[in-house]
């Protein structure tokens, strides 16, 4: 998409990288917006919390005691990697919110990446839980089913990546779309403060439907029913 105004796409322009691959650029800047917030929230943790570190202390409780809800208490650890996904992904989406910030998910290679890091590490996980008996859910429960069965799973585990990637970047993509033609047509008259405002729940529901498919997959990894 061509973005009116890409303001990092102008500081960070090696060689017009900026302009050709936005998406790479707005990506880091939200990298390092997360890594500040997150350094200035817990640079000083006590036992009576800062503002900061309540915000962050409740954001990342809450994901927690949902994710553990939905896992049970064995996929704790895969926590580390569900929630950053997951605050990574909200954050890329309210940043198109911005005057002259573009929303990396609003790219698909950003978002086939992110689910291309979900899908393989499902598997990763389906090996260390069952070790080389995983293969029997590609296979089905007879042998001669195989020839149904693992075309049907392989075609399964496909589609995971492109709902995963096609989903996020669709619905973002075509908030970017709307509002840059609000902006376009009416953007002295305020048309596209409603849109905008809708958008910060569009953010919201995207982040939060990625991230509930990815401990949903992770969770059937875990599962002795492979």
């Amino acid at each position: 998409m061509e973005h009116p105004y890409l303001i990092f796409g102008d500081v960070i322009n090696f060689g017009h990288f900026g302009h050709q691959y936005p998406h790479v650029v707005y990506s880091w800047v939200v990298m390092a917006m997360l890594v500040i917030l997150s350094y200035l929230g817990a640079k000083s943790i006590k036992m009576i919390p800062s503002k900061g570190q309540n915000v962050l202390e409740a954001l990342v409780g809450g994901i927690e005691d949902f994710m553990i809800s939905v896992t049970g208490e064995e996929g704790r650890w895969l926590f580390p990697l569900a929630a950053t996904i997951f605050i990574y992904i909200f954050t890329c989406n309210l940043v198109g919110l911005i005057p002259g910030f573009f929303p990396p998910t609003a790219n698909l290679n950003t978002t086939l990446s992110c689910a291309l890091v979900v899908v393989v590490f499902t598997h990763v996980i389906g090996i260390m839980y069952h070790g080389p008996g995983y293969i029997k859910h590609f296979l089905g429960p007879v042998w001669w089913m195989i020839p149904i069965i693992f075309p049907i799973e392989i075609i399964g585990h496909m589609a995971r990546i492109l709902s995963l990637s096609f989903r996020l970047f669709g619905n973002m993509m075509g908030h970017e779309l709307v509002l840059g033609i609000l902006f376009a047509l009416a953007g002295a008259f305020f048309a596209p403060l409603p849109i905008m405002a809708l958008g910060i729940f569009v953010a919201l529901v995207q982040a939060f439907v990625f991230f509930l498919l990815t401990i949903m997959y992770f969770s059937g990894s875990m599962e002795h029913a492979h």
